[in-house]
């Protein structure tokens, strides 16, 4: 967040009715100078790559972050490394702002919906302050009494009988306890009751350590009276204080009778456990107070089981059967196995699944010393066996080796927490008879039905403590619910959120906050939204700018643009075509301005519909009974050919169908991949294809030195062609020389960056271009090595267009290079930062990389929301190329909300009708006609009118 240096800067920035940039040229910005109106909900759009994030977010972000950052000392600034001033003249009228993206999803297991929304820290609060404690051990309502409490009970109970009072010190624990006796005879105690057997105390007492005992001081013995009131009152404080807050009374006459218990604490009478008193970090997965031991409060364990040593049971132990082993080897473990089989009468090349299963049992999971002498010759020694090896160098210090364990174990929810993450005794505090856990499962719309009306389930003291409580939560799930995300659950993993999942629930977050003046930059927050969900985002979004927020959208979508205030068209083309603003104004004055989103918007240019579907192979692939997350035992055929496209309402299940279960059962059958399938029945028609290939929004390198030409290969090619040069042959040049990631060729002062960063203590650093090759990347020698007439940096620096002409007699780089002009990409330069490309762009650089592959016409394709970041133009361009993908015969599924690409598709596969539990079951599928047609769920009342304004080819 960024507010202003002074108080009077806050003063005029509220009361100037416009922030005002003069001179951006930030990237590719030819010197804009824009005003924009405060108070308002603004648009930024134009075709990908024209300059939108350039000015929203490197521009006008971050001056306002770097303002903020200046209103710190220099000592501190020291330690958050600043913040460089952005290429612009000047910025006035600006206020605090706070940039909500999609690429700051967190990676980190432990972060869930509910902790980033801050409703699971609400709820743990409610828990710790309201919530009643049960018995893990019998199921009844724990108690706590009062010392008071606990005499008059033994005196109105026990009267006149004899009675031992007890202090627990030892529970259930294994040891010999010789210094702990020697502790209690030192404070005078001159009796224990161990085991439940009572003891005089002598020196050198000690019991066996290697079984588990009960050990009670025996604080005193005595007949219970009402006179002798002092003494039985010394006596329990007694206890209380060597028993830790908990004592025993036992009755020596009566026969079997098991002690009473008492405790200052919540206790079960009966049993005697007793729990700690409830803070919020009891009911918390991320502390140790609250945590289940076994999993850590992950939810999950890393298992290693038979299914992931032994991938392929058709195979013999010396084949490679068992995975970890690898192929026979002359090595001690091999002639062991050996030694054992032969006694079974099989050997190391029996096919696995001809192996007796008691004997595969036993070399799995070890063979004990008892089971060896047992065995009437068949083990002659103990095997400690495959799995118990492998969990034990899961615990290695080594890297390497559990990195390598890492691909024989599977994720699995936890045995002891069920996978909710924490502690026993934390779920056994129930609210309304429900524990914590429960509630973090339910999705948001259960959860919210689940508060109404609470305050009749809940005692008059557990209302009192709990209204304000109550009141945070529900406005916090009414903000979840606005923006379209009544499927998800408190419990579910950030780093299983969609880029515009996490945007929109931050944005939740902020609406929360109920922040006045501030300005929000977004980025396409209607990614992942179905054109049902989109009415409500835009609601949320109009409630910020009503309470008095100023909001920038980056945004194609079309009900985005024409519900906004204000909007700017920044164009007329992509890179170095863009960086102009061609036209701004209100929706209606933008469509009529002429420019190409105008033309878009108006219907003059459109995506076109075929008339004529594929025919396809007339086969298919059958995925029958998928039952993982919320799908509804679906059996899915999808036609090989064709254009597919997946639909659905957000959360309806297309990822848990698609993502998470055909893709890995794809990837397991034609790459021996690792990741499991969601639940599943079976899959006909595998045969029919050869190859599977997954295109997703994950960004192509985390380092400025990965560039769309390392990424795609077509580098290396250039390499070779350098290499072949004349000049460089006489040289005695490789490839390698021409290589800026490994010394030789490079320039070595700045290690092939092409910058150098300066450290600047007090400062932020500074990056300049190095001294020494001028930001060209190679030393002198590699650079005089030319083909026509340009060195392998001036390749770098050519845009994908440029190339394509100048490689146009070079098959093997064109081949590369053309396709990533055919996806649009036209204006990236081949040797552009990776850190530098949208989603979008970094996903059509993998489509490009794909395409340029020589395709077999029997690949299946999968793409995820391939239009993420898209101009209406640019799904123009991608729709022409999946359907040269298709038309060679290959299968192309995309899982899609963007209706100008499903209607172009030859079979919609609508999956629905709601999200969460109310989705699940296929709703319609076929042509999108008969989609439209059939009326039902929400897709096909949204096609339908899309349908109707369509032209076909």
């Amino acid at each position: 967040m960024a507010p202003p240096a002074d108080g009077q800067l806050l003063g005029a920035a509220a009361e100037a009715p416009y922030i005002e940039v003069y001179g951006a040229r930030e990237h590719n910005l030819k010197n804009v100078s824009v005003q924009i109106p405060r108070g308002k909900l603004v648009v930024f759009t134009g075709i990908s790559g024209s300059g939108k994030s350039s000015l929203a977010f490197d521009t006008i972000y971050a001056e306002g972050q770097r303002r903020y950052m200046e209103t710190f000392s220099a000592y501190a600034r020291s330690f958050m490394g600043g913040l460089e001033r952005p290429n612009v003249d000047k910025i006035e009228g600006l206020s605090p702002v706070i940039s909500i993206e999609q690429k700051t999803t967190s990676r980190n297991p432990r972060s869930t919906v509910g902790t980033i929304t801050e409703i699971y820290d609400f709820l743990r609060l409610l828990y710790a302050r309201t919530a009643e404690a049960f018995s893990y051990a019998t199921g009844k309502k724990m108690i706590r009494q009062s010392d008071d409490q606990i005499i008059n009970y033994i005196l109105k109970h026990y009267d006149g009988k004899k009675l031992i009072v007890l202090a627990p010190v030892v529970k259930g624990r294994k040891g010999h306890y010789r210094e702990d006796f020697q502790k209690i005879a030192k404070l005078g105690f001159t009796k224990v009751r161990v085991d439940g057997e009572l003891l005089d105390i002598t020196p050198k007492m000690q019991v066996d350590r290697y079984k588990i005992h009960d050990i009670e001081i025996v604080i005193d013995r005595l007949v219970v009276k009402e006179e002798d009131r002092f003494r039985l009152s010394g006596s329990v404080q007694n206890a209380m204080t060597h028993g830790k807050g908990t004592l025993l009374v036992l009755d020596p006459d009566a026969k079997k009778a098991a002690p009473q218990f008492f405790s200052r604490f919540l206790m079960d009478p009966e049993t005697g456990i007793a729990y700690d008193d409830p803070a919020p970090n009891t009911f918390s997965f991320n502390s140790p107070y609250g945590a289940c031991p076994h999993c850590a409060g992950l939810g999950e364990v890393q298992q290693i089981t038979e299914e992931t040593v032994v991938p392929d049971p058709k195979l013999s132990i010396s084949r490679g059967g068992i995975a970890p082993l690898g192929e026979y080897r002359d090595i001690w473990i091999f002639q062991q196995l050996q030694l054992i089989l032969k006694k079974h009468k099989v050997s190391l090349n029996t096919p696995i699944e001809k192996l007796p299963a008691e004997l595969l049992q036993r070399l799995m999971h070890g063979i004990t010393q008892d089971e060896a002498d047992d065995a009437k010759g068949a083990y002659t020694e103990p095997f400690e066996g495959i799995i118990p090896f492998l969990r034990r160098q899961m615990e290695s210090d080594s890297d390497s080796i559990r990195e390598w364990i890492q691909q024989y174990t599977q994720a699995q929810t936890c045995p002891v927490c069920d996978g909710y993450r924490l502690k026993k005794e934390s779920l056994h505090f129930k609210l309304a008879d429900k524990h914590i856990g429960e509630l973090s499962v339910l999705d948001i719309n259960e959860l919210a039905a689940w508060f109404v009306g609470l305050e009749d389930r809940l005692s008059d003291r557990q209302n009192l403590i709990a209204r304000e409580l109550l009141k945070e939560i529900r406005k916090r799930i009414g903000f979840l619910l606005e923006v379209g995300l009544d499927y998800l659950s408190l419990h579910r993993s950030v780093r299983t959120l969609s880029g515009g999942e996490s945007q929109r629930i931050r944005l939740a977050t902020q609406i929360g906050t109920q922040l006045v003046g501030v300005l929000y930059i977004m980025d396409e927050p209607s990614i992942g939204l179905h054109q049902r969900d989109n009415e409500r985002l835009i609601k949320a979004l109009q409630h910020l700018r009503d309470i008095g927020n100023s909001v920038i959208v980056v945004e194609h979508d079309k009900d985005m643009i024409l519900n906004a205030d204000h909007v700017l068209d920044i164009g007329p083309g992509a890179g170095i075509h863009g960086g102009h603003i061609v036209a701004e104004g209100t929706p209606s004055a933008i469509f009529n301005s002429g420019s190409l989103t105008s033309q878009y918007l108006s219907g003059q240019r459109h995506v076109e519909v075929r008339k004529k579907k594929r025919e396809g192979e007339g086969s298919y692939l059958v995925l029958k009974g998928a039952k993982g997350h919320n799908l509804k035992n679906v059996t899915a055929k999808f036609p090989l050919g064709k254009l597919i496209a997946v639909t659905g309402v957000s959360g309806s299940g297309k990822s848990s169908l698609i993502h998470d279960t055909l893709y890995p059962i794809l990837n397991q059958h034609f790459f021996n991949a690792h990741r499991e399938p969601l639940a599943y029945g079976s899959i006909e028609g595998l045969e029919l294809i050869d190859k599977v290939i997954e295109v997703d929004q994950s960004p192509i390198g985390r380092t400025p030195r990965s560039n769309p030409a390392t990424y795609t290969g077509v580098f290396t090619e250039i390499r070779q062609l350098f290499a072949e040069m004349a000049e460089a042959k006489i040289r005695g040049y490789g490839p390698g020389r021409f290589s800026f990631n490994v010394k030789g060729g490079r320039c070595e002062t700045c290690e092939g960056a092409g910058i150098r960063t300066i450290e600047m203590n007090f400062l932020p650093d500074v990056h300049v271009p190095c001294e020494t090759c001028k930001g060209r990347r190679y030393n002198r020698e590699t650079l005089e090595v030319r083909f026509k007439g340009k060195s392998i940096t001036d390749v770098l620096d050519m845009t994908v267009e440029k190339a394509v002409d100048f490689f146009e007699f070079q098959p093997r780089i064109l081949r590369k290079i053309k396709t990533l002009a055919d996806v649009g990409l036209g204006y990236l330069t081949l040797g552009q930062q990776a850190t530098t490309l949208s989603g979008g762009e970094a996903q059509r650089v993998k489509l490009a990389t794909e395409l340029s592959k020589k395709d077999t016409g029997k690949t299946f394709y999968i793409l995820d929301e391939p239009t993420t970041g898209l101009h209406f133009e640019d799904i123009r361009h991608l729709a022409d190329v999946l359907h040269k993908l298709a038309d060679k015969g290959n299968t192309v599924l995309i899982i899609e909300h963007n209706l100008d690409l499903i209607k172009v598709a030859d079979h919609v596969i609508d999956i629905g009708p709601e999200g969460g539990a109310g989705g699940g079951t296929i709703v319609a599928q076929g042509t999108p006609e008969q989609v439209a047609k059939a009326g039902k769920g929400h897709t096909g009342r949204f096609l339908a009118e899309e349908l109707k304004t369509s032209k076909y080819a």
